[in-house]
């Protein structure tokens, strides 16, 4: 199996779980793991909150051994907030720094940070540079093909990001105002790739193990990351390892067993977050596993309700008597 190095950290060449803010928390890290993501990005993390030692924002931060290798993600606008939080961060002992140029959402790019920094590439470099000199861990960069059309900077700012220390660089194919649509550029991937040493990683649309070939075979990048592809189905992240080893794609596992992964990863939600936030976060988590199941409006508006195992199980004895649409 092939492995590419960031830093001194070695991961097999398959597929990442991307970073994406209350969707991939340590229950659905752990889920996806264990069906074979082989690197994964928490949730991203104020830089600020963290220098104020705010409790939520520390939670995000939480690495067991079971997610490994794993980078917590920051973000923020200042060099030097962003070191004293990078410091903070590094007690709970990720094997990587991850830094986010590239969110698009307003709370975060309205105020200077995530994809706002690729407006100000000297900034950015200014902040790799703090993070790296206080960091004992490879820091990383997530970016975006730019801000908007008339500025697609990405290759001259990897470059820069390169040249403050960065020891690897995540591409996701869209200007920050495209979003989430329409489809990622793998062309930029591919140039990024072609201009600098460190290991690049594609991201964006990858929604099948097709695509993850695909990513790999015209971007030449290092390591392909799942974000939005992953919801509900840990199971691509299985079909995508035996695609790229054998040309094979397996099946879905049957319904039962799928409702079964399901049950776990809201499990360890209430496990780790307490019943009320993780039974109401988990609400989102089961309608999409629920996708394509006959009667799955129904099965969605019970999940807008669901308050306890109890809850769950009764939504799952009722997905099972619907089975799958065919």
């Amino acid at each position: 199996m092939n492995t590419i190095k960031i830093g001194n950290v070695e991961i097999r060449k398959t597929a990442a779980l991307a970073p994406m803010a209350s969707v991939a928390d340590r229950a659905y890290r752990e889920i996806c793991k264990e069906w074979g993501a082989c690197y994964m990005v928490g949730e991203l993390a104020s830089a600020k909150a963290l220098t104020f030692s705010d409790r939520k924002t520390e939670e995000l931060l939480f690495v067991s051994d079971a997610e490994r290798p794993m980078a917590v993600q920051l973000f923020g606008n200042e060099p030097d907030v962003m070191a004293k939080g990078a410091e903070k961060a590094l007690k709970y002992r990720p094997d990587i720094l991850d830094l986010n140029m590239g969110c698009p959402v307003p709370k975060v790019a309205g105020n200077g940070a995530g994809s706002a920094l690729m407006k100000d590439p000297l900034l950015a470099y200014e902040i790799v540079k703090a993070v790296v000199s206080v960091s004992n861990v490879p820091v990383t960069v997530k970016i975006r093909k730019g801000w908007d059309e008339n500025s697609v900077n990405a290759v001259p700012f990897a470059k820069l990001m390169e040249k403050a220390g960065a020891a690897a660089i995540t591409v996701h194919g869209r200007t920050k105002n495209q979003m989430y649509r329409p489809f990622s550029d793998s062309t930029i991937i591919k140039a990024v790739k072609e201009a600098v040493s460190v290991p690049v990683i594609g991201n964006g649309d990858i929604l099948t193990a097709e695509d993850a070939a695909r990513m790999y075979e015209e971007t030449g990048c290092d390591l392909v990351m799942v974000g939005r592809g992953s919801y509900g189905n840990p199971f691509l992240f299985r079909q995508i390892k035996t695609y790229l080893e054998t040309g094979v794609i397996p099946p879905l596992p049957p319904l039962p067993e799928r409702l079964a992964v399901m049950r776990k990863q809201v499990e360890l939600a209430v496990r780790y977050k307490g019943e009320y936030i993780g039974m109401r976060e988990s609400r989102r988590t089961a309608s999409y596993y629920l996708k394509g199941i006959g009667g799955a409006a129904k099965l969605r508006a019970a999940c807008g309700q669901l308050k306890t195992m109890e809850d769950l199980d009764n939504i799952i004895a009722m997905a099972l008597s619907h089975g799958e649409r065919h």
